[in-house]
């Protein structure tokens, strides 16, 4: 196999195994520009690509790239680097070329402003017709895929099925995603928008205790309402979490690089007196780059597929991921004020749908839930059965529900630990490992499967 060598960091990463696992090629020189191409049957990728040009704009039917895969024992030989398709991906760089920066009103700074100014005075009623009338034509859209979009994972294990395929008597090595062996995460988050949703919070959090689930409080700090030290440690003193939630939530943080950069101080001072870790913006507005410079621990702006957002796109993920030292844990269920008001839903089949292909690929289920849209008896309903429908996932399913402070811990421990091989076993190395389980890929019945070590 003749090639130039690419990196297999991004399989390493997801997986944990070791680096000397599988070595990948890359096959030709890429095209110039990047585009859309498929990886197999409807996956689809955005990057450069040497078999072929790829299309700068979406235009089914998009050309393959794996029949141009070459396997041997050693490793895979790609027309594509895996890398740089993940990247742009998670990074949301093919949001131009589908044309979602001037989809609708929102993503234009003056008519977001002159929103903004007087949503104050815009009761529910009549900002979720706006709203509906600037998401019109989302089902039409072809990318991300809807409901969930699993594309980075697909692809990853993509890469290493047709591997394992080739090499049947190889089991792949790797460090299971989530602690002592749970099948997948799930985290409950509020973000505060009023002063009602505020005043909301203590009954949130009985509800949420009984059930024996904790949360995090995404709280905006200036202009929206006060924040009373008492409050902050209320939430503390219970076992839930703060985090900060933009500046003062009016859509602008991320209009100009100067401002954000103003922003960015005054949010520092409030993430220590919050003792905050972690951040989300307003609305789920969001630049990657900027983010990662607000100096946190982790974030939860990126929506996995963000149809029903004023900022379309979405990382294409259902995992944590880092952006050089900032975890982005993905928000991959839909909000509860989209769900009530835009799609008019007050069941749970949407999250449960969401849910369950979440389940399937082991990723993180994250719900935002504010105070404020659950004030009234239909969304308490919905709210407490879809706290019900956690507890069933944590008893029958496994699924671990932690605070997003905790998921950041493991993940960071996760990403240091090593995999070494000792008396003929694998054995885990680093911080954490008492919890970490050793798990295996394998090709079987003519599918990749994972085998789970006790």
């Amino acid at each position: 196999m003749i090639s130039r060598k690419q990196s297999a960091q991004v399989i390493i990463d997801h997986f944990r195994c070791p680096a000397h696992q599988l070595q990948l090629g890359l096959k030709g020189e890429l095209s110039g520009e990047p585009g859309f191409f498929h990886f197999g049957s409807g996956l689809i990728c955005y990057g450069k690509c040497s078999a072929f040009t790829p299309l700068s704009t979406y235009r089914p039917p998009l050309l393959d790239a794996q029949p141009q895969v070459e396997i041997d024992s050693a490793g895979a030989l790609l027309p594509f680097d895996l890398s740089e398709v993940v990247e742009s991906l998670r990074r949301e760089e093919y949001t131009a070329a589908l044309g979602y920066g001037a989809r609708n009103w929102a993503q234009r700074p003056i008519m977001r402003f002159g929103y903004y100014l007087a949503r104050p005075l815009l009761p529910v009623t009549v900002r979720k017709h706006l709203q509906r009338l600037a998401l019109r034509g989302w089902r039409q859209h072809p990318f991300p895929g809807w409901p969930v979009d699993k594309t980075v994972e697909q692809l990853l294990e993509g890469v290493l099925g047709m591997y394992l395929r080739e090499n049947r008597d190889v089991e792949w090595p790797f460090i299971w995603f989530w602690p002592e062996g749970k099948q997948a995460c799930a985290l409950m988050t509020h973000d505060v928008e009023t002063e009602a949703g505020r005043d909301f919070c203590e009954s949130v959090m009985n509800v949420d205790d009984s059930y024996g689930i904790k949360a995090s409080f995404q709280v905006v700090p200036e202009q929206r309402y006060k924040v009373p030290e008492s409050y902050l440690h209320q939430i503390h003193q219970r076992g839930f979490e703060v985090n900060v939630q933009d500046l003062n939530h009016d859509g602008r943080l991320f209009d100009e690089f100067e401002e954000f950069q103003r922003r960015r101080e005054a949010i520092h001072r409030y993430a220590e007196i919050f003792q905050a870790r972690g951040f989300r913006s307003a609305v789920l507005y969001r630049k990657v780059d900027w983010l990662s410079t607000l100096g946190f621990e982790y974030d939860m702006s990126i929506p996995n597929a963000a149809h029903l957002d004023p900022q379309a796109g979405g990382c294409c993920t259902t995992f944590p991921y880092f952006v050089g030292e900032l975890l982005e844990i993905p928000v991959t269920m839909t909000q509860d004020y989209s769900l009530f008001h835009i799609l008019r839903d007050y069941s749970l089949s949407l999250w449960r749908e969401q849910s369950r292909r979440v389940l399937e690929s082991h990723g993180v289920m994250t719900y935002i839930i504010h105070p404020d849209y659950v004030r009234g008896k239909v969304e308490m309903r919905v709210f407490q059965d879809l706290l019900g429908y956690l507890r069933e996932l944590r008893e029958h399913e496994d699924v671990w529900i932690p605070l997003p402070r905790e998921l950041s811990k493991w993940w960071r421990q996760r990403r240091q630990m090593q995999l070494v091989k000792k008396d003929n076993c694998w054995e885990i190395i680093g911080e954490g490992r008492e919890r970490a389980r050793v798990a295996y890929a394998k090709w079987q019945n003519e599918k990749l499967v994972y085998d789970l070590q006790s």
